[in-house]
């Protein structure tokens, strides 16, 4: 039962790290000086205080960029493999129970795999809103992003089996609100009919 917690709880880490890249990494670092979260061998670095400063200021400054109006929009591309790098180091970190082969595939496939996914979502709601709304409502998307990203940390460690449902959940809402707001604009104005 711990394994099947130790991956929970890693995919609800990695996913986050698809809102923000530093937020997960920032709570991880957090929890574990704390003594809230164990690490894995090797990955005691992320529970130090050089390692919590810097996470704090990488995610203050990612933050901060995300509410400019034009580099909301390439900070999106080029933080997805970021996301997935963060997303597969931190399943690794948290998955102490685990067979190192078993740990490393699964970190790859599952961690790496769900901050893809996740941020594959914030891509999109974000093309979404700057398609509908110029950009306006970007500040507004940024804002949610980095609550959930923050948000579901937190839950992940707290309650992971929650955190995942919850997290499976605003995933498909994304990307159902998103694929249908880009059809919308790619078809451009209707003239009636069904959307």
């Amino acid at each position: 039962m711990d394994s099947i917690l130790a991956i929970i709880l890693g995919v609800g880490l990695a996913a986050s790290c698809g809102f923000r890249v530093f937020a997960p990494l920032l709570v991880v670092s957090a929890a574990s000086q704390a003594g809230y979260l164990d690490l894995a061998q090797g990955f005691d670095w992320l529970g130090t205080w050089t390692a919590t400063i810097a996470f704090a200021v990488a995610a203050v400054v990612e933050i901060g960029a995300f509410y400019i109006p034009w580099l909301d929009n390439l900070l999106d591309t080029v933080a997805s493999p970021f996301a997935v790098i963060a997303g597969v180091v931190l399943f690794a970190a948290v998955a102490i129970e685990l067979d190192p082969l078993l740990k490393w595939s699964l970190a790859i496939i599952a961690g790496g795999g769900s901050a893809a996914v996740v941020q594959g979502g914030t891509v999109l709601t974000r093309a979404a809103s700057t398609g509908t709304t110029g950009g306006l409502a970007n500040f507004a998307v940024s804002t949610v992003e980095t609550i959930a990203g923050f948000f579901f940390s937190l839950m992940a460690i707290i309650v992971p089996v929650l955190a995942l449902i919850l997290l499976v959940a605003l995933i498909a809402t994304m990307y159902y609100v998103g694929r249908r707001v880009l059809r919308r604009i790619i078809a451009g104005p209707s003239t009636g009919g069904t959307p």
